[in-house]
């Protein structure tokens, strides 16, 4: 049973370095799934085994899916209020999302701009450095 990893997001701009290795075999150990699924990312150990005796030459690749007993969420929340939200994504890059905006007969947009601005300067307050 062979099966195919390939590595799509591996920017040689970013330090990776890519190479391709061919005709091996890889045995999967997997928690999520049977069998590895198309397009879908696991987290684990890739392990590369070779047996070289004299004449005979044997390589495989043993991948062991690992399971995070405490899953880190995806866009973790850094700053939580009462109009907007800020998350931290992979990349460091910090952003701003907004709440549901209730538009009630009194609803003020110079008084909700005026918290929204107030709600940023203290959300992003000692996350960003000043210039």
């Amino acid at each position: 049973m062979k099966q195919t990893i390939i590595i799509t997001d591996c920017p040689e701009q970013q330090g990776w370095q890519k190479n391709r290795e061919l005709c091996m075999d890889v045995t999967t150990y997997l928690r999520s799934d049977s069998r590895m699924k198309a397009g879908k990312s696991y987290q684990g150990v890739l392990r590369r085994d070779v047996t070289c005796d004299e004449m005979h030459y044997n390589e495989q690749m043993v991948f062991i899916e690992t399971s995070n007993q405490k899953r880190m969420k995806r866009n973790p929340r850094i700053f939580e209020g009462e109009h907007i939200t800020i998350t931290r994504r992979d990349d460091g890059s910090y952003h701003p999302n907004f709440r549901p905006i209730h538009m009630g007969p009194d609803f003020n947009v110079d008084h909700f701009a005026t918290e929204v601005a107030n709600e940023l300067l203290w959300g992003l307050e000692g996350l960003v450095e000043e210039r």
